[in-house]
């Protein structure tokens, strides 16, 4: 058995506690065993030590959306790949969705994701099951089977249910499961801001009269934001996501940077980017959520129209949201919720995710450096996919280590693990 591990000196903010102190964190059997000021010490006869001053000691990142490819697409992503980069970009538990093939529709192929998953043991994944069987909006999976066999919600996301009576008899037994129905919302004919707004308002519409629980999938556009706000006034059981690409960049950046800048639902206007993050800060967005989405170079290579549509974002998610603290418009407390307690909020409790530092709670922990500056560089992903418009970019705070369950599952070369004997 390993020693426990001491995080000392650091910053601690534990976003959905309101605390923010100087202080020092024992982890121990996998747990935080020990919580206390900077000046105090444990009672522990020897441990491991990693100091941490300047840095900040974060709950472990929780990400709602992601695409880890396997099985069928292993050419973009695998599992061990995907969460190796889930891990360096500090998060701890992910939610893979299942547009892979065969898709995410049967017990069989959510045991798989699983087993692989625990068998690495770097973070905590949460497959996403389909809405519908094979995802071709035709008929309704067995949501109790799926529900059973630990999946986090039900989503066809790459495309939307477009039949409103699938969609309707979803949301009803949602409601029973009490688990969501993650929508892509987008008008089947294209990706104009008018299809969103159109879906968002047939998927608030339904959520009302079943009762059930609609979470809305990389909101893009104000005018959606404006319908999520007025159903949650209606107490419409509505949650909803943003991406840290429709956070930071704009259409703008397509002409310069292509198919990298290609993601669905498309970047939009300066003037929905601003309304987003409002939306953030109130609290009628819910939490942030990558939609890491990995592909091959040769893919992304294709003429626009031809290219896939998505970014690979599990490494730079942290560093491109840290505009917001350094615009002002956000809070390093407030980004960190939403990126830990706001997420963990929405999880099935048997998950045991808590996105706290709570003594007694799993140690999956996150150490960031907020002011440490450095350079995009792609072909150092640990991501098989390097499609990122971001690469060449100088991003100011990092990520500079992981735990997991008490493991260092990543850490940079400027964290060192000491010995401390009393």
């Amino acid at each position: 058995m390993s020693k426990p591990l001491l995080l000392q000196g650091g910053r601690i903010i534990d976003p959905g506690r309101k605390i923010d102190r100087l202080g020092n964190l024992l982890v121990k059997d996998g747990k935080i065993a020990w919580c206390g000021a900077a000046g105090e010490l444990p009672d522990v006869p020897a441990c491991d030590v990693i100091n941490v001053e300047n840095l900040i000691v974060s709950p472990g990142f929780i990400d709602w959306h992601c695409h880890l490819r396997e099985p069928g697409f292993e050419a973009k992503e695998t599992i061990a790949t995907g969460v190796r980069a889930a891990a360096k970009g500090g998060f701890t538990t992910i939610c893979c969705m299942p547009n892979t093939r065969p898709p995410l529709d049967n017990i069989k192929t959510i045991d798989f994701v699983k087993t692989r998953a625990e068998k690495e043991d770097i973070v905590q994944v949460l497959p996403v099951g389909c809405i519908t069987k094979g995802r071709k909006g035709e008929a309704l999976v067995d949501m109790s089977a799926l529900a059973q066999a630990g999946i986090a919600g039900f989503s066809d996301d790459g495309d939307t249910v477009k039949n409103d009576e699938l969609m309707r008899g979803a949301l009803m037994k949602s409601r029973e499961l009490a688990l969501p129905v993650i929508d892509h919302c987008e008008d089947p004919v294209g990706g104009p801001p008018e299809g969103e707004v159109k879906m968002v308002a047939r998927d608030l519409q339904l959520a009302a009269e079943t009762g059930g629980w609609i979470h809305i999938a990389h909101v893009s556009t104000a005018g959606a934001v404006e319908l999520i706000r007025k159903a949650k006034k209606q107490r419409v059981k509505v949650t909803a996501e943003v991406t840290p690409h429709h956070l930071e960049m704009t259409e703008e950046l397509v002409p310069r940077c292509g198919a990298l800048a290609k993601v669905n639902p498309p970047l939009r206007t300066p003037a929905d980017r601003r309304a987003l993050s409002a939306a953030l800060k109130e609290g009628v967005i819910d939490f942030i959520a990558t939609d890491h989405a990995p592909h091959t170079a040769a893919e992304k290579q294709k003429e626009f129209a031809l290219a896939p549509a998505g970014i690979s974002g599990f490494e730079t998610a942290f560093g491109s949201l840290m505009f917001l603290v350094h615009d002002g418009k956000l809070t390093i407390n407030e980004l960190l919720a939403c990126l830990t307690s706001r997420p963990a909020a929405f999880l099935n409790k048997h998950f045991e995710v808590t996105g706290d530092l709570i003594t007694g709670s799993y140690a999956d922990i996150t150490l960031i450096d907020p002011h440490k500056k450095w350079l995009v560089n792609a072909n150092k992903f640990l991501s098989r996919g390097k499609n990122t418009p971001l690469d060449g970019q100088v991003l100011k705070g990092r990520v500079v280590a992981t735990l997991f369950r008490g493991k260092l599952v990543y850490q940079d070369a400027s964290i060192r693990v000491t010995g401390m004997k009393k």
